[in-house]
């Protein structure tokens, strides 16, 4: 029994990663297909059921490296399958405030033919709007996030200085 308990502790700690490696390795998670991999095998386990900005990343991590994909069908399928579970994990949480920012971040960087960057405007306003009001980590995070944006102009950057 002791060792039962042991195991499934184990199992419980090894299996979701942590939240503050995953916001580490995001930054740089589209830099490279080594990134985009190594991303997508520390989120492997993260199912449905797990905290949902956890579930947000495994989303991005399928989004990001569809765009590794060799075959067009299979960056197609992967791309669509990130989105959709990125577009879910929003709706049952959408005054979650990092999981728009995650949104935001691939909607900035996907192509326009995908026709996945309708959300721009809507999360930029959102996390304008309530920037204040989140905990001094999470602010410090986002303000990386928006300082290095594409989405932001240097005017409206001013919000986070």
């Amino acid at each position: 029994m002791k060792v039962l308990l042991t195991l499934f502790l184990w199992i419980s700690f090894v299996g979701t990663p942590d939240l503050a490696s995953i916001r580490k390795m995001y930054s740089d998670v589209a830099k490279s297909e080594a990134n985009a991999k190594d991303f997508a095998a520390k989120l492997a386990t993260v199912s449905h059921n797990d905290d949902k900005i956890l579930v947000a990343y495994k989303a991005a991590s399928i989004l990001v490296d569809s765009k590794f994909e060799k075959k067009l069908g299979e960056k197609i399928e992967r791309f669509k399958e990130g989105a959709k579970l990125l577009e879910a994990t929003i709706k049952s949480d959408p005054s979650n405030i990092e999981m728009r920012m995650i949104r935001l971040s691939v909607q900035e960087d996907v192509p326009a033919i995908t026709g996945y960057k309708k959300n721009i405007k809507e999360d930029k306003k959102f996390i304008t709007t309530y920037y204040a009001g989140q905990g001094a980590a999470l602010k410090e995070y986002l303000k990386d996030f928006v300082l290095q944006s594409k989405s932001f102009s240097e005017k409206e950057k001013q919000f986070v200085k």
